[in-house]
């Protein structure tokens, strides 16, 4: 069977590396784009032209469904335009795949009990990357017996959202398994606000922007004379893709609401 597959935000950088990806993929069929601009043009690589042949261009979920019925729908456009679109998707009959950051824990429960009631699949990946995902589940092992724990997360200068979605989603995995509590000197005191990052549960998570950055980040845990670092490096977005199509292929499977990647990897 082929997966029909319609993309939000296929002009980003992400979304032009999962375009490529998916026009490779002999088990998917690309059938149209949503996007904010460019209704009745088309998509011709990374080009919008009024050329037929192209993949479709549609500036709304109810057009483009009519016309092209997807399977599913990629989300990887903001945080602003990602709830809508996978609230429309799931209304639709369209099963979300989503890469975008910044739902949050009620946002994404609510979505949750839509898909239930739809008895529709859907996948949200705060991280596409096969390694990214490995980094948070070994972190959470870790956690059980290391519980002093601080996360560094780089990205890029033009990243909206802070902290990631990965360090949300990695302090979220290691509260599954820590006993709360609050770190360092009992007493200690910021000098300068927010110079000891955010506090998650007792946990601190440190946010960089810099030019020169794509997606990096490390979990340090420490006790008493020893200190253990996981980190994982992105340096191409091609890194992201064979975690997208298994997504993808996966959530043809489902009838519930999947958060995080790591609940589809053994």
């Amino acid at each position: 069977m082929t997966i029909k597959i319609a993309i939000a935000g296929a002009r980003g950088r992400m979304g032009t590396a999962a375009v490529q990806a998916i026009n490779e993929a002999s088990d998917m069929e690309l059938v149209a784009i949503l996007d904010y601009k460019y209704e009745g043009m088309y998509l011709h690589g990374s080009d919008v032209t009024d050329t037929p042949g192209g993949v479709p261009i549609y500036e709304t979920l109810e057009s483009l469904t009519a016309d092209t019925l997807p399977d599913v729908l990629l989300e990887l456009t903001n945080p602003d335009a990602v709830y809508k679109n996978m609230h429309d998707a799931l209304t639709y009959g369209i099963r979300p795949v989503v890469g975008t950051s910044g739902l949050s824990l009620k946002s994404i429960s609510q979505l949750a009990e839509l898909a239930d009631e739809k008895r529709i699949g859907g996948i949200i990946a705060p991280n596409f990357s096969i390694g990214a995902v490995l980094m948070m589940k070994f972190s959470a092992m870790a956690a059980r017996y290391l519980n002093d724990v601080e996360i560094i997360e780089m990205h890029h200068d033009q990243k909206i959202d802070a902290p990631s979605g990965t360090a949300m989603k990695t302090a979220e995995m290691i509260m599954d398994v820590r006993e709360p509590h609050c770190q360092g000197h009992p007493g200690e005191k910021e000098t300068e606000e927010g110079a000891r990052g955010a506090d998650i549960d007792g946990m601190k998570i440190h946010s960089v922007r810099l030019p020169g950055f794509l997606a990096h980040q490390q979990v340090l845990l420490g006790a008493p004379g020893e200190m253990l670092t996981i980190r994982h490096d992105s340096f191409d977005r091609k890194c992201f893709m064979p975690g997208v199509l298994l997504a993808i292929r996966e959530v043809m499977k489902k009838e519930s609401l999947i958060y995080g990647l790591e609940n589809i990897i053994e």
